[in-house]
């Protein structure tokens, strides 16, 4: 046999298992529970098309399956195929918040789901508009608290709703600071940015994605993140708990990787070392920013299981303080 169709048969029977491996493991699927074109969808656009090449060719795609505030998609993940082909992006508020506001939950997060590692870090953005804080010396978040003691329900800040992050770190101020901030809710947070910036209401409490042009832009005035320390994509926003009043303020919306519960712990290792590598490239990390992200990762799927664990009690009282715990 010459030399080059001996090198060319050996070179493709070593490749050979590896090309049998990737067509016989079924697409994977990436369950986004909130409808196209938001952040959480590009953020599972995103990590679907870095994992493909990571994972011996598998074919990754991503679902959408929104409704009831996340618990439609993350429910699908609950009771999908334990056999590696099917992931969600699950939210903080969906696993730690949503068991004690929820009348009933169509799944048990301590039973239902196996976690795989943290894929984002965000939190709450309070912001005003610029034309308010110039107008009434909001220079920073204890200014307007001090404008806020001496103004009961002067302040009206535009939220998604009872029983939402951004609800939830409104209260947790109120409580926190002995003021009353005035929830307003609203459905969609482009018309609470318009009605911030046209003066219809003074502030907004809201994900990082919807304010960042505004900020840009100079329309808004960022008085800080809801998250214990600074986000890197924000760092020269002040956290919260920067402001003394406001020191116990540690409210982040993070995004985990979830899978059923008993997918097996071969494909568990499989995914967590493919998603701890797209976490890990800086290439993600600036493609999350925009989106109002910041990229990490967990240590392990344990470390991430942990980290539900030792929060669920925090989110829990979080809850009862925004008085949205179920009756």
């Amino acid at each position: 046999m010459p030399r080059l169709t001996r090198r060319a048969t050996l070179l493709g029977a070593l490749a050979a298992p590896s090309l049998a491996l990737a067509q016989t493991r079924r697409t994977l699927r990436v369950v986004v529970p909130f409808p196209p074109g938001g952040g959480v969808d590009s953020l599972g656009r995103l990590l679907a098309e870095r994992l493909t090449p990571l994972l011996e060719g598998q074919h990754v795609v991503v679902e959408n399956r929104a409704g009831g505030g996340g618990l439609i998609g993350a429910d699908a993940v609950a009771k999908g195929p334990a056999d590696g082909t099917i992931i969600g992006v699950i939210g903080a508020a969906t696993l730690c918040a949503a068991p004690f506001i929820q009348p009933t939950m169509p799944f048990d997060v301590t039973k239902d789901f196996r976690a795989i590692s943290q894929i984002s870090d965000s939190a709450v953005v309070l912001a005003v508009g610029s034309d308010v804080a110039q107008r009434h010396g909001w220079t920073d978040m204890a200014a307007l608290l001090a404008w806020a003691r001496a103004n009961p329900g002067g302040v009206r800040v535009a939220n998604a709703g009872i029983g939402t992050v951004t609800h939830l770190a409104l209260s947790a101020i109120n409580t926190a600071a002995g003021v009353e901030l005035t929830s307003v809710p609203y459905r969609g947070g482009a018309q609470q940015a318009m009605d911030v910036i046209n003066g219809t209401v003074e502030a907004t409490a809201d994900l990082p994605a919807a304010l960042l042009p505004h900020i840009a832009s100079g329309r808004m005035k960022a008085m800080g993140v809801s998250s214990g320390t600074r986000l890197a994509f924000l760092a020269e926003v002040p956290a919260l708990a920067e402001t003394p009043a406001l020191a116990s303020i540690d409210i982040r919306s993070w995004n985990a990787i979830m899978a059923p519960a008993a997918t097996p712990e071969a494909e568990v290792q499989r995914l967590s070392t493919a998603i701890r590598r797209v976490g890990q490239d800086p290439s993600f990390a600036a493609a999350l920013r925009p989106f109002g992200y910041d990229a990490v990762v967990s240590e392990s799927p344990a470390a991430m299981a942990a980290q539900i664990a030792r929060e669920t009690p925090a989110w829990r009282r979080l809850v009862e303080i925004s008085g949205a715990a179920r009756q």
